[in-house]
């Protein structure tokens, strides 16, 4: 599958030689065989949206829109709610798995994050965009909890894979820009 990116592609050929592989990954890792380009796109968005990379989320953005077209607003309206939900949920849960005291563990979050089950594209690339996130912020419990939702939602351990593919090359991208 091929997906097409002149904006990510102009932002990706201002990287340093010393970024050669970061470049290479970022030709490539959009088109994998486990993902439709909706679901690449939103995985890649939800990253450079939960990276902080403003110049990635407006190359990806711009690639969105033009490489979907109608469903493009779907999908960005997910990577921005993902990003956001996941920037509250990976430090919450990550500190009371941390923590590891029952005395945490029965107390109940009271957060809100009703949009993780009213997607506006799907649950399952609601889900993936959320995993991508989750191997970001390095959450242990969230990576687990998202892809044994995607594995029930039959999402191939293919695709969970090559979703956090994406997020770590879009981060070393973030890290350089």
């Amino acid at each position: 599958m091929s997906i097409s990116t002149p904006a990510l592609d102009a932002l990706r050929d201002t990287l340093p030689d010393e970024l050669k592989d970061i470049r290479l990954n970022l030709s490539s890792v959009l088109s994998g065989e486990n993902l439709q380009p909706p679901q690449a796109f939103g995985i890649a968005l939800a990253a450079a949206r939960f990276a902080r990379a403003r110049p990635l989320v407006a190359a990806l953005e711009s690639d969105t829109r033009a490489g979907l077209g109608d469903g493009a607003a779907a999908v960005i309206s997910d990577a921005i709610a993902s990003a956001g939900i996941m920037g509250m949920n990976t430090v919450y849960y990550r500190f009371r798995h941390m923590l590891g005291k029952e005395s945490y563990e029965a107390r109940p979050p009271r957060l809100r994050m009703g949009r993780m089950a009213q997607p506006a594209t799907n649950k399952a690339d609601f889900e993936l965009m959320s995993l991508a996130c989750a191997a970001l912020a390095g959450c242990e419990l969230c990576i687990k909890n998202h892809e044994a939702s995607l594995v029930h939602l039959g999402v191939s351990e293919d695709a969970c894979h090559d979703a956090v593919r994406i997020a770590a090359v879009i981060n070393a991208a973030a890290q350089a820009s």
